[in-house]
């Protein structure tokens, strides 16, 4: 009976997430790699892999797909299908460089070769695999912030490299660069400022709101009414009361408040921010075991000691959770403010809406996509790293 048994064939395991993500890659690679348009306006035209790159570029990029594939969708070891994610998503980004540099003509600056919807798709399905590894492997804080930095060394070493010059999101930085890091820096100040602001605000409001229950619905029920209306209702709602104090309130303009511009983006950004600091501040101090707060006032601690030394320490986690939210939702929003003169990264977006050239639209939207998800993970880890640990827990 053992020999029968040893003797059957082994069934081959298939991983359920990894049947999803085969066949989204296979759909992605019947698609289009690249577009190729002859200027940054004019419709393109769909290119497939074996049309985009010379024929022993697409054939290799075929194999490490079809490999890619066949690892997802067998129930492989997490380390295997993690390092097999990782090839791909880099020979996708190199293949993207290798078609821009093969299809635009020599001394051509108009010419647009941008990554296709197969490309985007393929992109989607690795990055879901990697993901799905590093989950798996159940990541530290500080492994998760190692991998994100070596990304970024990937994707500076790719840039520094050349091997992307001819792709059309680069092309549209070489003629904006100055502007671009003078937007990149306006929407940074945005963003982190509108975050320090409602942070210093927000988390003092909290603890009078977490004390006093009558000011805590009062307060709860006007945040959760700001962050009903829509953003750029709110921005526009500000223009004309900003404009009046800038005009009637002396010193008001020369400290860069004005109907447009900055001064209304930044209010509303720190506007919306206010609800998740101050909510999870209320939580957070909520949270806090009331027999530990009686042990520190059994010890004669008074108010402000507790306050400071157990819990707002015992909070903290929670509150920076509230912070991460803010963070990655200001760095969307901080786009919108480009619509009364805000800048930042906004600016490239509706610059290239209005001109129907979505590689301009790429040039502001993809920084704010990498900034906001390196925001995320980094805060992911900081958040981890300061949840205390409870009794009796290595």
């Amino acid at each position: 009976m053992s020999a029968v048994v040893a003797a059957a064939p082994r069934r081959i395991a298939v991983d359920k997430l990894g049947v999803f993500i085969a066949g989204l890659a296979v759909i992605a690679a019947c698609l289009p790699l690249v577009a190729f348009r002859a200027n940054r306006i004019v419709p393109g035209e769909g290119l497939s892999l074996l049309a985009a790159l010379p024929g022993w570029q697409a054939a290799l990029l075929a194999l490490t797909l079809a490999a890619g594939i066949g690892l997802a969708l067998l129930r492989t070891p997490v380390p295997v299908r993690l390092a097999a994610s990782l090839v791909v998503l880099a020979a996708l980004w190199l293949a993207a460089g290798a078609a821009a540099s093969h299809l635009t003509p020599a001394d051509d600056k108009l010419a647009r070769v941008s990554p296709g919807s197969g490309f985007w798709l393929l992109l989607l399905a690795f990055a879901l695999l990697a993901a799905d590894g590093i989950a798996r492997l159940r990541l530290g804080p500080w492994p998760r912030i190692a991998v994100l930095l070596a990304v970024a060394s990937a994707l500076a070493l790719l840039l520094a490299s050349g091997l992307w010059r001819d792709l059309s999101i680069l092309r549209e930085y070489s003629t904006r660069a100055e502007s671009f890091w003078r937007e990149a820096a306006t929407h940074v100040v945005l963003a982190f400022g509108s975050l320090a602001a409602a942070t210093l605000a927000g988390i003092p409001i909290g603890i009078a709101c977490h004390r006093k229950r009558a000011l805590r619905t009062a307060v709860l029920n006007v945040l959760n009414a700001v962050q009903t209306i829509p953003s750029i209702a709110l921005f526009g709602l500000l223009i004309a009361p900003l404009a009046w104090v800038a005009a009637n309130v002396p010193g008001a303009a020369l400290l860069g408040i004005s109907g447009i511009g900055a001064a209304p983006a930044m209010v509303a950004l720190v506007a919306y921010s206010l609800l998740p600091v101050v909510a999870n501040t209320v939580v957070g101090l909520a949270g806090v075991p009331a027999a530990t707060d009686e042990a520190a006032r059994g010890m004669g601690m008074t108010d402000w000691q507790r306050l400071t030394a157990v819990q707002l320490p015992l909070a903290f986690p929670v509150i920076l959770a509230g912070i991460r939210i803010v963070l990655v939702q200001n760095i969307g929003l901080a786009t919108i403010a480009a619509l009364i003169g805000g800048g930042g990264f906004g600016v490239f977006v509706f610059q290239g809406i209005g001109q129907t050239a979505m590689d301009l639209v790429l040039l502001g939207a993809a920084p704010t996509v990498a900034l906001a998800f390196a925001a995320a993970v980094v805060l992911d880890a900081i958040i981890e790293l300061s949840a205390i640990r409870e009794p009796g827990r290595d």
